[in-house]
């Protein structure tokens, strides 16, 4: 098979570019697949800011504050969706529509939690079981990796 050498460093530039890991192409008979490793990161779950900092209170109130109030716990990972491709996600079926999803809604098995683009083509993720979202651990339009968490569903 001949190596179009141009089109390998063409797909690695734009690997580095987009930041994705891999990326595949087809022509005819011919396919070629350039791919990178990269380290796994933590994925970015995105909380809303509060308004204003409070005022912070004596040592002793917040002791107390500390005992009376539970900690609310991050959303397990155990539970989250996962990307199985690397693409684009998006989180509405088009731009301005409403999400497919907000926290707090209740899904059940099958109902489509958000889209990932590859290759021009719109895939729908869809829940795997019923459940609350618990998180969405992605933003609209952000590139995703294959395997990457995307809603926690619970």
């Amino acid at each position: 098979m001949k190596v179009d050498v141009d089109l390998v460093r063409q797909l690695a530039e734009l690997l580095d570019a987009t930041q994705l890991t891999e990326i595949e192409v087809e022509d005819g008979d011919r396919r070629i697949r350039v791919a990178r490793e990269v380290t796994a990161a933590a994925p970015a779950v995105y909380h809303a800011a509060p308004s204003a900092a409070p005022m912070p209170a004596p040592a002793s109130a917040t002791a107390a504050l500390a005992a009376a109030e539970p900690v609310a716990a991050e959303p397990s990972l155990a539970n989250a969706v996962r990307s199985p491709m690397v693409g684009t996600v998006y989180l509405a079926a088009e731009p301005g529509a409403a999400p497919f999803v907000a926290v707090g809604k209740q899904v059940q098995a099958g109902d489509t939690l958000l889209i990932v683009e590859a290759m021009k083509v719109m895939n729908p993720i869809l829940a795997t079981s019923a459940g609350t979202v618990k998180a969405i651990l992605v933003d609209n339009g952000q590139p995703i990796e294959f395997d990457q968490p995307l809603v926690v569903v619970e």
